[in-house]
């Protein structure tokens, strides 16, 4: 009997994942929530490679542990959204997984204490400001998101006013079709 390729919630974080076996064929089912990274397929030699992204990895961990402490060093309005955007119970569809980690990522970075940041370093590219990018797959809610990052920055910078490199009261949105 085939199993399903869908083997984890959405809502959930990932407990396992399907792991190419180097023939590129077989799929074998692993424990464990599949590392980030990325592949580079050589075309000339008919070649495929992984390479792991270690930084996201750290940061996912850091992530987890902050979010299982409860978010310490979160600004109260943080904490409120935190809470709503976690209830189930607020919505008819709750969020992702996926979502919700991307937005607890960049708060995690902004706001959580220093201890649960400390020893990463997230170059920058040189310019004036510090940039930050969430990456997402296709149809998980990126545009969702947007307007969680949103509503996170606005609401922190009007109560916050004196936290201005933390929190902006200006917003560029760039799309592209």
């Amino acid at each position: 009997m085939a199993q399903s390729l869908i083997i984890n919630s959405p809502y959930t974080c990932p407990t396992q994942h399907w792991r190419q076996e180097p023939d590129g064929r077989t799929l074998t089912l692993e424990p464990n929530r599949r590392p980030a990274g990325y592949e580079i397929f050589d075309v000339r030699n008919n070649t495929r490679r992984v390479e792991e992204l270690k930084l996201v990895n750290q940061i996912r961990g850091r992530v987890g542990v902050w979010r299982a402490a409860d978010y310490p060093g979160v600004t109260s309005i943080t904490r409120r959204l935190l809470e709503h955007w976690h209830d189930r119970s607020a919505r008819q569809l709750p969020f992702y997984f996926c979502q919700l980690e991307a937005i607890e990522t960049l708060i995690w970075w902004v706001e959580a204490a220093p201890e649960f940041r400390q020893g990463l370093f997230i170059p920058g590219d040189g310019g004036p400001w510090e940039r930050l990018c969430s990456k997402m797959a296709t149809g998980s809610g990126k545009t969702l998101v947007m307007a969680m990052i949103i509503t996170w920055q606005v609401l922190n910078a009007l109560s916050y006013p004196k936290r201005a490199k933390d929190f902006s009261r200006a917003l560029l949105i760039v799309t592209l079709l």
